[in-house]
C-alpha cells in the first residue's frame, strides 16, 4: 500500500506534466484528485495556477507541497499519455510504485518533433492558411518561405530568449520584412494574404482556448492570466508586422 508522501509525488508529478505541457488548469485539478481518490484519498485538494501548483492532504499539514511551473509548451501527446496512466491507476491495475516510474520517465523524455519537422510543418500550414483565406496559389511559395523561416527563427530564439514575447516580436518582424521584399521583387503579389497565412503559425490559439475553458470552468485566475498571455503574444505579433508596414 502506498504512503501519502509517494501519493503526493505522483499527483504533483502528473499535474506539473500536463500543466507544462499545454493541458488546462481544470484537467490538472481533475487529474491530480482522480489518483489521489484511486489510492485511497478521499480528502484531497489542489490549487493550479499556470504558474505552480499547490497540494495537500487533509490531516497531513506535513504533505502539504508546492512546486513552480517556469516552463510551458505545447505537447499534447505528453498530457494524452498522462490521461492514460490516470485512467490505468483509476481501473486499479497500476500500483503506485509503477506509476511513479512510468511518470518520471515520461518527464524526462523529450517527447517533440526536430526543429527541422516543425518548421516544415509550419510552412505547409502557413500555405494552407494562405488558400483559406482565399489567397492565389502564386503567392504559395512566397508565404512557404516566411511561414517557414519566421517558425524557424522562433525555434532558435526560443532557446536563447527568456521572454519569449521578444522573439514572437523578432520572428514576426522577419515575417514581415521577407513578404515585403518578396512582394516587391515580383515573387509575391498580396502582401496582406502572405502576412496573414505566414504568421498564423505563432498565434496562440491553444492559449486562448485554454483560457476560456479555464473560464468556463470557474477558474478564474487561470483563465485570466492564460488569457493576458495570449493578449500579450498577440500583441508582439501585431507590432512585429506593423513595424515593417509602417515603412513599407
Amino acid at each position: 500500500m502506498a504512503d501519502n508522501r509517494e501519493i503526493t509525488q505522483i499527483c504533483l508529478l502528473a499535474g506539473k506534466i500536463i500543466l507544462q505541457n499545454g493541458g488546462e488548469t481544470y484537467r490538472v485539478e481533475d487529474t491530480m484528485d482522480r489518483i489521489a481518490a484511486a489510492y485511497g484519498i478521499e480528502n484531497s485538494h489542489s490549487f493550479v495556477t499556470p504558474t505552480g501548483i499547490i497540494f495537500a492532504i487533509d490531516g497531513s499539514s506535513q504533505l502539504t507541497r508546492l512546486i513552480r511551473i517556469s516552463e510551458r509548451s505545447t505537447n499534447l501527446e505528453k498530457v494524452s499519455l498522462v490521461n492514460d496512466i490516470s485512467r490505468r491507476i483509476g481501473s486499479g491495475s497500476l500500483p503506485a510504485d509503477e506509476a511513479l516510474t512510468l511518470l518520471q520517465e515520461l518527464d524526462e523524455t523529450r517527447r517533440e518533433y526536430s526543429a527541422i519537422v516543425k518548421t516544415a510543418a509550419a510552412a505547409a500550414a502557413s500555405g494552407g492558411f494562405l488558400i483559406m483565406y482565399d489567397g492565389s496559389w502564386g503567392d504559395f511559395f512566397p508565404v512557404l518561405v516566411t511561414g517557414g523561416l519566421g517558425f524557424w527563427l522562433y525555434l532558435v530564439l526560443g532557446r536563447f530568449v527568456t521572454v519569449k514575447f521578444f522573439a514572437e516580436f523578432i520572428s514576426a518582424l522577419l515575417i514581415g520584412t521577407l513578404a515585403a521584399l518578396l512582394v516587391r521583387q515580383g515573387i509575391g503579389s498580396d502582401l496582406d494574404k502572405i502576412v496573414i497565412g505566414s504568421v498564423m503559425p505563432l498565434v496562440p490559439g491553444l492559449a486562448i482556448t485554454t483560457a476560456v475553458r479555464d473560464l468556463m470552468a470557474g477558474h478564474l485566475v487561470s483563465g485570466l492570466s492564460k488569457g493576458a498571455e495570449a493578449f500579450l503574444t498577440a500583441f508582439a505579433i501585431g507590432a512585429g508586422i506593423a513595424a515593417v508596414l509602417s515603412f513599407y
